[in-house]
C-alpha cells in the first residue's frame, strides 16, 4: 500500500508505566476509508495503544505516522485532524445537547457554531432533545452526543475507545449504522471493542492481550490462520465433560456456548485423538464446525497467558 493509502502506520511502539510494560513492539497499519477494530481483554494495552496514536502519549521505543504526521514529532498537527471518543462520557453534564455541540464548534473555530450545532443535531437524530443537560441523557443518547462532537469539526480519523460500553442492543446497532456511513464517506475509524458481533462489522480487525498484537487481518483471514478444528457437542452433562476434556493434550480450547460445548484445537489429529474416546458417549451429540471469531479469541488468550 502506499502512503496516501495508509492512515496510521506504526512500528514497534512500546511503552511502560512504573516499570511494567502495557504495550510491546507492536506494529500496525490502518487504510484511509476503514473500520479497523481494535479487539482485547481489560488492560490489554488498547487505551495506550490509541493515546499513542493520536499524541496524547509519546511511546518509550518506536516510531510511525497518523495521517502522514510523526506521532514523536508532529503530536499538534495530529490532533487537529483526528475526533477522539474516549471511554468515559467527556462533555459537559450541565450544558445542554446544543450548548456542547456549539462549544465544541467554537473550539475549532469553526466559521458557524450554532449553524453547525442543529446540521449535526439533526444528522444524529437529536432533534427535540437540543435543550436537555447532557448529564439528563440516557447512555444511548450519550453516546449519540459524544460521536456527534467528535466528528463536528470533520475530522479525518476516528478514535473510538470502547464506545458502546453499557449500551443496549438497539442503541449499539444505531452506533454502528452511523460508524458504516461515516466510513463511506471516507472516514477513517479505530474503534476498541469486546463485542465479536461488533468486530464482525469492521472490515480489519487486530486483536491484543498483554501489550502484545496476537493477529490482525480481516475476519475471515484471522478465522482461517488461527488453524482451528472445532467441534461443537450438545447433549447431557456437558460440565463434566468439559471438566474432562479441558487439560488432555491436543484439546486447546474448550469453552460453553449457550446449551453447548466448543471444542477446539489446531492439531485435526491430536485433537481427534483427545476427544475419541468420548465420541461414543450416549447423550453426546458431535458435529464439526468452523471455528467462532470468539473461539479464536479465546485461544489466543489462552496462548498469550501461557507466554507470559
Amino acid at each position: 500500500m502506499s502512503a496516501p493509502d495508509i492512515a496510521i502506520d506504526v512500528r514497534g511502539l512500546t511503552k511502560s508505566f512504573g516499570g511494567r510494560v502495557v504495550v510491546r513492539d507492536l506494529s500496525m497499519q490502518v487504510r484511509r476509508g476503514t473500520i479497523y477494530g481494535f479487539l482485547g481483554p481489560n488492560g490489554s494495552g488498547k487505551t495506550t495503544t490509541i493515546r499513542m496514536l493520536c499524541g496524547l502519549l509519546t511511546p518509550d521505543k518506536g516510531e510511525g505516522t497518523c495521517l502522514g504526521y510523526d506521532i514523536r514529532t508532529q503530536a499538534r498537527e495530529i490532533k487537529r485532524h483526528v475526533g477522539y471518543m474516549t471511554q468515559r462520557f467527556s462533555l459537559y453534564q450541565d450544558l445542554s445537547v446544543r450548548e456542547n455541540l456549539e462549544f465544541v464548534a467554537r473550539l475549532y473555530g469553526m466559521p458557524d457554531p450554532p449553524a453547525a450545532a442543529r446540521a449535526m443535531i439533526a444528522r444524529l437524530g437529536l432533534e427535540g432533545r437540543e435543550r436537555q443537560l447532557a448529564g439528563e441523557l440516557s447512555g444511548g443518547w450519550k453516546q449519540r452526543l459524544a460521536l456527534g462532537a467528535c466528528t463536528l469539526p470533520n475530522p479525518q480519523l476516528l478514535l473510538l475507545d470502547e464506545p458502546t460500553a453499557g449500551v443496549d442492543p438497539k442503541a449499539r446497532r444505531e452506533f454502528w449504522n452511523e460508524i458504516h456511513a461515516l466510513a463511506a464517506e471516507g472516514l477513517t475509524v479505530l474503534v476498541s471493542t469486546h463485542y465479536m458481533d461488533e468486530a464482525e462489522r469492521c472490515h480489519e480487525i487486530a486483536y491484543i492481550a498483554y501489550g502484545e498484537l496476537l493477529a490482525h487481518g480481516t475476519v475471515e483471514g484471522v478465522i482461517e490462520r488461527s488453524k482451528l478444528v472445532t467441534y461443537t457437542v450438545t447433549g447431557d452433562d456437558l460440565q463434566r465433560l468439559a471438566a474432562e476434556l479441558e487439560h488432555r493434550p491436543g484439546v486447546d480450547m474448550v469453552a460453553p456456548f449457550g446449551g453447548s460445548l466448543h471444542v477446539s484445537g489446531r492439531d485435526p489429529q491430536a485433537l481427534e485423538a483427545a476427544i475419541a474416546p468420548y465420541r461414543d458417549r450416549p447423550g453426546l451429540n458431535w458435529t464439526r464446525s468452523g471455528p467462532s471469531l470468539e473461539d479464536v479469541f479465546i485461544e489466543l488468550m489462552t496462548r498469550a497467558r501461557d507466554n507470559f
